[in-house]
């Protein structure tokens, strides 16, 4: 492979190459075609030497089989790209180790998470990554992008917003990684932000109805991404995420929080992981054609005044795909804010208005 940044980080202007860790998995194949389309020259990278090696045949592109657990390898990896966009979950695991990589190298790094404990953990770094003149920027895909930059919309029409409410709907299924990650955090309680501490609250500790632009929909609390990142974008510090949802599946949600005991036992989380490995391989092409992303957001402040909006994109994993690709080029092309950043502290609040299929009206 070429060297495009043998200086460090700062070198990434005018490269088209970068580290695309866990490539193969459901939505790494999906950026990485799309990076390909864009013109851009991934080094495709991960564990499974097979799947790599047919992947980089199809794409004519290099590879590198290597494990997290690998740091010589992972250094000597990050060494010849100015940035790693890292797509191989479940992130709590896995980002700790690319993170620390990336700090040694000063190479800037994103990844397409949407779990709390990365956010804040890549927060905790943000005097380090300034010093080592790089980039910590998780949650590049359809967590957090959509939500992170209606979130800044609306606190710049409400600069005096001390409360956000942001609700997600989706159409479309879910890949196994996906799938695992969820799996993950069965049992788990809920989180919010209150009085800009994180606090845990019961799973599907509320419901509420919300009008996305097409009809009410009943929605549940969950603990999404943007309970972390909307307060470091905004500095609100009051912030509840929602997800449309079924009766049916709220009720299963909150009963996850009841059977905590039993859903985090290594057992039944080793029996659910390989019903899912064998089960689930995510939505189609046709699938992810017909599907929707879309985000409702609310602030408001200590005197009553109010402002909403609806954002509208494609599918979840098409939207990941095109707005990590969108931030990889944002970066390679020397646009990359040193410390820990979130899309919209980045990017602005109409970033996500780039991406194709993508449109904002205010209620």
């Amino acid at each position: 492979m070429t060297n495009h940044a043998s200086g460090g980080a700062e070198g990434a202007a005018g490269s088209s190459s970068f580290l695309l860790y866990g490539s193969y998995g459901y939505t790494g194949r999906l950026v990485a075609r799309l990076a390909v389309e864009r013109g851009l020259k991934p080094v495709l990278a991960g564990r499974d030497g097979e799947a790599l090696e047919q992947q980089a045949g199809r794409l004519g592109l290099p590879h590198l089989v290597f494990s997290l657990e690998d740091s010589e390898a992972l250094d000597r990896a990050l060494s010849d790209v100015p940035l790693v966009l890292h797509c191989a979950g479940p992130f709590s695991e896995t980002f700790r180790p690319m993170v620390e990589a990336c700090l040694r190298t000063r190479r800037h790094y994103l990844d397409i998470t949407g779990e709390i404990d990365v956010f804040e953990g890549a927060a905790a770094l943000d005097a380090r990554a300034g010093e080592a003149g790089i980039m910590l920027l998780p949650g590049v895909g359809m967590d957090v992008v959509p939500t992170d930059c209606l979130a800044a919309h609306l606190k710049r029409r409400l600069p005096t917003a001390s409360r956000l409410t942001l609700a997600i709907f989706s159409r479309g299924g879910v890949s196994r990684g996906t799938a695992l990650s969820m799996l993950e955090r069965l049992g788990q309680e809920g989180m919010v932000r209150q009085g800009g501490r994180l606090t845990p609250v019961p799973a599907g500790w509320k419901s509420r109805t919300f009008d996305f632009g097409d009809g009410p929909y009943s929605a549940i609390t969950i603990p999404w991404g943007d309970v972390a990142t909307a307060y470091h974008t905004t500095g609100i510090g009051d912030i509840e995420v929602y997800a449309a949802a079924p009766p049916r599946l709220q009720r299963a949600m909150r009963a996850t929080g009841r059977l905590g005991w039993l859903l985090r036992s290594s057992l039944v989380r080793r029996v659910l992981g390989q019903a899912v490995r064998r089960r689930v391989s995510g939505p189609s092409a046709g699938q992810r054609a017909r599907g929707e992303m879309r985000a409702f957001g609310e602030v408001t402040d200590e005197v009553g005044a109010r402002a909403s909006a609806v954002l509208i994109g494609p599918e979840g994993y098409t939207f990941t795909a095109r707005t990590a690709v969108a931030v990889v080029e944002r970066v390679l092309g020397g646009q990359a804010p040193p410390g820990f950043q979130t899309p919209a502290r980045a990017y602005g609040p109409d970033f996500v208005l780039e991406i194709e299929g993508t449109s904002r009206k205010d209620l």
